[in-house]
């Protein structure tokens, strides 16, 4: 433990039993209570973190690394001035961390490489682990939204994996503290949602190079499947034709029990182009749909597929492939039950909640066509105060006038009509 003592001429101490068990003096000079105060917190934590080997708070290893002059010297006398010095380094972290994660798939160790590159890029690899603090996470968002002109989805999604790296090294008690945690990091945001109708697909169909990239675009956008792992892996084994339908091998699931694989069925839209592909075909073909390596597949497919949107004349959406699943995904919901869709596509309901299904112009249309159908159309005669609420000739305003059909006397809230 530690104590702040004030002495008459006004200076302040922080007053330490040091790690050799001899009682020492830090003198601080004349500060106010609260920096004396602040001072005597940091050192209670240096002492811990020496003594019992608890991990230490980032704004305390930020603080004693910048730490200079006389107190430097005498937090050196008690043995406290290196404290620190046993956190690793950020870079050795990272190394650390993404090497060790075997579990995950090829594309999110791609991702976690972009946000490790961003982060030593700002930081710099021998920044000591414990040494960013709060606000320096927040820095780190502002600059990868101006310097580095990422977009906000982009930089949220940079900003959740270091928030990642920096909880599991909380949990390992690496750190005491994630600078990240108190950082907002969304999800994909209901705005950028874009429903690719049918007319638009098909266009898009007829606009493509070849019977397999048609295959691999149908399978994006009637078969739900994501772009490109789980189309560049269908294989013509996987393709049971006898019972119309085809085995998906998702290497982003495949770490969960019985998630490896799921079957999906070969839907109407896809028969045409799964029967093309096939035929146009080479003897002894593998793959149903072209092959990249797995870490330019994407910028492959997503190449050709905006080639081919500017050829049939379609504007361009945003989150290219997911949107063509999450428009799938809302169809399947509307004719299915909901684990049943969600089955086929590879996730749960909850997912597709939350990141997929969204509401259609076609909603709107059958909303309106089963009002018509119910007889709750707007008459004729309603009155221009009430048009909106009345139904079949009925005020239905918070004074509840009634209006027979063919009553000529107006509605007394009409005498001012608002035009």
């Amino acid at each position: 433990m530690a104590s702040v003592s004030t002495s008459k001429n006004g200076t302040r101490a922080v007053l330490v039993i040091c790690l050799d068990g001899r009682r020492r003096r830090i003198r601080l000079g004349r500060v106010t209570k609260d920096v004396a105060l602040e001072v005597k917190r940091h050192v209670e934590h240096l002492l811990a973190h020496r003594r019992h080997g608890l991990p230490l708070p980032g704004s305390t290893a930020e603080w004693v690394n910048g730490v200079t002059g006389r107190l430097c010297q005498r937090l050196a006398v008690c043995g406290l001035s290196s404290a620190a010095a046993s956190a690793p380094t950020l870079g050795a972290w990272l190394n650390r961390y993404i090497e060790g994660r075997g579990d995950v798939a090829g594309r999110t160790k791609i991702n976690y490489g972009q946000a490790r590159g961003d982060l030593l890029k700002y930081f710099g690899a021998d920044k000591p682990l414990d040494a960013i603090g709060p606000g320096d996470a927040e820095d780190f968002g502002v600059w990868l939204r101006t310097e580095r002109g990422l977009s906000e989805g982009t930089a949220r999604r940079h900003v959740k994996r270091c928030k990642q790296f920096l909880t599991a090294a909380v949990k390992r008690k690496v750190v005491a503290e994630n600078p990240f945690a108190g950082i907002k990091c969304g999800t994909f945001s209901e705005d950028r949602f874009h429903f690719v109708p049918p007319e638009a697909a098909w266009a898009v169909l007829d606009a493509l190079p070849s019977a397999a990239w048609r295959l691999a675009f149908a399978l994006a956008r009637w078969g739900g499947l994501r772009v490109p792992s789980e189309v560049t892996a269908l294989t013509w084994k996987d393709v049971s034709w006898e019972r119309e339908r085809f085995t998906v091998r998702s290497v982003k699931t495949a770490g969960y029990d019985g998630k490896g694989s799921r079957i999906v069925p070969i839907f109407p839209e896809l028969a045409g182009p799964f029967r093309e592909a096939f035929e146009a075909a080479e003897p002894g073909a593998v793959y149903c749909c072209p092959q990249y390596p797995a870490n330019t597949a994407g910028q492959h497919y997503r190449k050709v597929i905006l080639r081919a949107l500017t050829q049939a004349g379609v504007e361009p959406w945003e989150k290219l492939f997911v949107n063509l699943r999450a428009t799938r995904a809302s169809e399947l919901a509307e004719r299915f039950p909901a684990h049943v869709a969600a089955k086929w596509l590879g996730h749960s309901p909850e997912i597709a909640r939350r990141h997929y299904l969204m509401v259609t112009e076609d909603h709107f249309q059958k909303a309106a066509q089963k009002a018509a159908q119910q007889g709750r159309e707007i008459p004729a005669n309603a009155c221009n105060g009430h048009r909106g609420e009345a139904v079949a000739g009925v005020c239905t305003d918070l004074h509840n006038t009634k209006h027979p059909q063919g009553d000529s006397n107006p509605c007394p809230r009409d005498e001012n009509p608002i035009s």
